[in-house]
Order: C-alpha cells, then sequence, then structure tokens
C-alpha cells in the first residue's frame, strides 16, 4: 500500500509540473497582453521594432515607429517600463513580470 501511495503522489507531483508553463510561455503572455494593450502592437512580434503610424506633417510623411528592445538589459527594461512616455502605456508591472519579459525578448522560443 505504501508502494502505491508513493507512486499515486509521484504521478501527481509530475502532472503538476505539466500544467506550469515555463518562464518563455509567461513571459510571451506578457507580451502579447500585460495590461490591455500588448507590446507587440508597437513592438513587433518578438520586440524587433514596428511601424505604430504613418502619417504627414507640414506635407512631409512621418512614420511613428516603436524600437527594438530585444537587447535591452534588464535594468534599462526596467527603467523604461518604470518611466511615463509620451506614446507607450504605464504597465505597472512586478518584479517578477518584468523579468519574464526579458527572458521572452532575450531568449529564442524552447
Amino acid at each position: 500500500m505504501k508502494t502505491l501511495t508513493g507512486l499515486a503522489l509521484v504521478c501527481v507531483c509530475l502532472a503538476a509540473d505539466d500544467s506550469f508553463i515555463t518562464q518563455y510561455e509567461y513571459g510571451e503572455m506578457l507580451y502579447k497582453n500585460p495590461r490591455g494593450i500588448g507590446c507587440d502592437r508597437c513592438h513587433g512580434r518578438h520586440g524587433e521594432g514596428a511601424v505604430i503610424a504613418r502619417y504627414k506633417e507640414d506635407g512631409k510623411p512621418v512614420e511613428l515607429k516603436g524600437p527594438d528592445i530585444r537587447h535591452l538589459s534588464i535594468a534599462a527594461l526596467r527603467e523604461s517600463l518604470e518611466k511615463r512616455h509620451r506614446v507607450m502605456p504605464t504597465y505597472f508591472l512586478t518584479r517578477s513580470e518584468t523579468e519574464a519579459l526579458h527572458y521572452f525578448l532575450t531568449h529564442k522560443p524552447e
């Protein structure tokens, strides 16, 4: 009976591991929808930067573009997320959320 109970416990623990997402997956989820609008809208699918809008100013074409954020250090990413930007919303991410987001931006898919 002890062996059977131990085996059942091991099976439950292994099954529980399968239900957790990886750091990369968590970061990807945050990137796509951190608090309403996703980072991907302005920074592209993987942080490479994307065109936000095109318009004319004084008759000249202007392109508003989100910067490439794939190579930011964790400190630079945290600083950028904590300050107010003219265009970018403020997300109020936790430290662990910022770390997961940084992991997603700096690693290839698992």
